[in-house]
């Protein structure tokens, strides 16, 4: 996926708010899980949602007002209940601006740990 740096998105240094890189890794997950038939509205919808349980992000180099970043996304494990994320977020130049890791939780609209479904994880595996 990729992302086009706004004004709004950065802090009065001129340098994109760190916290604004967790908007551009959910909506990439987003688009992941589209690419492959899982839509979050459909499955919210019947009592299945997938919460953000842990996030890490290094980050290696500032991305600025006009930039466009890359965010690849990759799954390096599906286990009964999680999934977790790797990311690399570079510029357009090619260059690392951060490297992140996150695990979502399959719940229910309880948010109680519930299984994922076994064609969900066909689609991620």
């Amino acid at each position: 996926m990729n992302a086009r740096i706004y004004y709004h998105h950065t802090d009065c240094g001129g340098v994109v708010y760190y916290a604004n890189y967790l908007k551009f890794l959910e909506e990439a997950r987003t688009e992941y899980f589209e690419q492959r038939g899982i839509f979050m509205k459909d499955l919210s919808g019947k009592g299945i949602l997938f919460v953000v349980s842990r996030q890490e992000i290094d980050y290696k180099f500032p991305a600025v007002y006009g930039d466009t970043l890359e965010i690849d996304v990759k799954i390096t494990d599906v286990g009964a209940a999680k999934i977790e994320f790797v990311n690399q977020i570079k510029r357009q130049d090619g260059k690392t601006i951060a490297l992140a890791k996150t695990i979502l939780v399959c719940v229910d609209k309880n948010l109680k740990p519930k299984s994922i479904l076994e064609d969900i994880r066909s689609k991620l595996t």
